[in-house]
């Protein structure tokens, strides 16, 4: 297995499994969690197992999300990456609209910092292109915001290797979040793009069936993906400690 631990922007070192937060919110990642005391315990849990990097965004809830996370967790400990994004306008179970206006940004990092009792976020992505506002003017704003001290550092979710060239004019990427998975390869492109950029690839939503249709487990994937290339960190979500833990063995096995 490739090393146990990965240097996002050469700074921020964290272990190879982080925790995507999404799923501790309600049916539809809407509302409060039907069971928030569990919601608790497996961000806590998280942390106990050696989690450093937890993903989260403003529309997940919307913004109950980030209130779970600086309510389990806050004062964080030393060395925590949360990293969050914004550009999703959330109005519904399911439903999802785009709005990544630089004035929208501004104000959708203001929030997540008063959330997450923050001073200074780690990493801010960008949640995905709105084809309706120029690409140099959502980056712009996350630009302005790095330079203002309320984002360390920037990243991109749901790109292309053209997209990721354009952003690159703009801004310093230091990570792209995509769809991506054993039986789901469309962003192998943007994975090597990263590779030979040293950008840190965050691989969402992998689906745990296999590509020849045989069962599979989460940890099955999880290792492939841990093994597949030195830039990936995956983040696997859930709602069960139960869960979590199974999902942390990957990180163990070779």
């Amino acid at each position: 297995m490739s090393a146990k631990t990965i240097k996002i922007g050469g700074e921020l070192e964290v272990g190879r499994l982080g925790f995507g937060a999404m799923r501790i919110t309600g049916p539809g990642i809407w509302g409060p969690p039907r069971d928030k005391p569990e919601a608790l315990r497996v961000l806590r849990r998280a942390i106990e197992l050696g989690v450093g990097f937890i993903d989260t965004a403003d529309s997940y809830g919307p913004e109950i999300n980030e209130l779970l996370i600086a309510e389990a967790l806050h004062p964080y400990p030393d060395g925590l990456v949360i990293a969050t994004k914004g550009g999703y306008v959330h109005t519904g179970p399911d439903k999802w609209v785009l709005d990544c206006r630089p004035e929208r940004l501004r104000q959708a990092i203001d929030g997540s910092l008063r959330r997450l009792r923050l001073e200074r976020i780690d990493l801010y992505q960008l949640h995905a292109i709105d084809p309706a506002v120029p690409l140099q003017d959502s980056l712009g704003a996350l630009a302005d915001a790095q330079r203002e001290g309320k984002v360390r550092f920037v990243g991109v979710s749901n790109f292309s290797v053209e997209d990721l060239a354009r952003a690159e004019k703009v801004v310093k990427v230091i990570s792209v979040q995509n769809r991506y998975g054993h039986s789901d390869r469309a962003s192998e492109p943007v994975l090597r793009a990263c590779e030979k950029k040293g950008i840190a690839f965050i691989p969402w939503s992998p689906l745990w069936a296999s590509a020849d249709g045989r069962p599979a487990s989460p940890v099955d994937h999880l290792v492939w993906l841990l093994r597949h290339s030195p830039v990936i960190l995956p983040i696997p979500g859930t709602s069960s400690v139960a869960h979590l833990e199974e999902n942390m063995r990957a990180a163990g096995l070779a």
